[in-house]
């Protein structure tokens, strides 16, 4: 009775082993800070500078994340008056790590560099990332362009939307 017991428990534990690492989330990196940069300033690695959030500022933002923000300075990148943003956000679990490049007060280029989630990995095939060509902040601090969902996906999308926003909202304060 007790080897039987033994079995079935040892048989649980794979199962549960199994279960947990077919859902655990694996970084996969699809390119690099400097390749991106480079890439957007034309071979030009930018100059790397750090804003420094005031307190307005930093409540855009958290109202644009709907939820607090602790950082005190973003780092980004600049070429002329281009910038580039790199910034994480929490898909359904884990960070989503996204480059934005912007030109004229619109987006030129998103990139997912590094996804995280086990799950809504779609938002990095340009399909859905190039939907944010040329999107623009209006007043009230949202995209001037619809962005079409993935079904699946959809803590990712928002993720994207809101990164996309901040990098925005960001740029119009350090290019004026």
């Amino acid at each position: 009775m007790q080897a039987i017991l033994r079995s079935y428990l040892m048989l649980f534990m794979m199962g549960l082993a199994v279960y947990s690492s077919a859902f655990s989330a694996v970084a996969t990196q699809y390119q690099s800070n400097d390749a991106f940069i480079n890439q957007a300033f034309n071979g030009n690695a930018g100059e790397s500078k750090v804003l420094w959030l005031d307190d307005d500022l930093k409540q855009a933002i958290e109202a644009i994340l709907a939820h607090r923000f602790n950082k005190m300075r973003m780092r980004y990148w600049q070429h002329n008056d281009e910038t580039v943003w790199i910034m994480d956000e929490i898909g359904k679990e884990s960070p989503i790590t996204v480059a934005i490049h912007i030109k004229d007060h619109q987006i030129v280029r998103t990139k997912v560099l590094v996804y995280r989630e086990s799950r809504g990995d779609e938002v990095r095939h340009d399909f859905f990332t190039d939907q944010f060509k040329l999107a623009k902040l209006d007043d009230q601090h949202q995209l001037d362009k619809h962005i079409d969902g993935i079904t699946g996906a959809t803590l990712s999308v928002r993720a994207l939307t809101k990164l996309s926003r901040i990098a925005l909202l960001l740029h119009a304060h350090v290019v004026h």
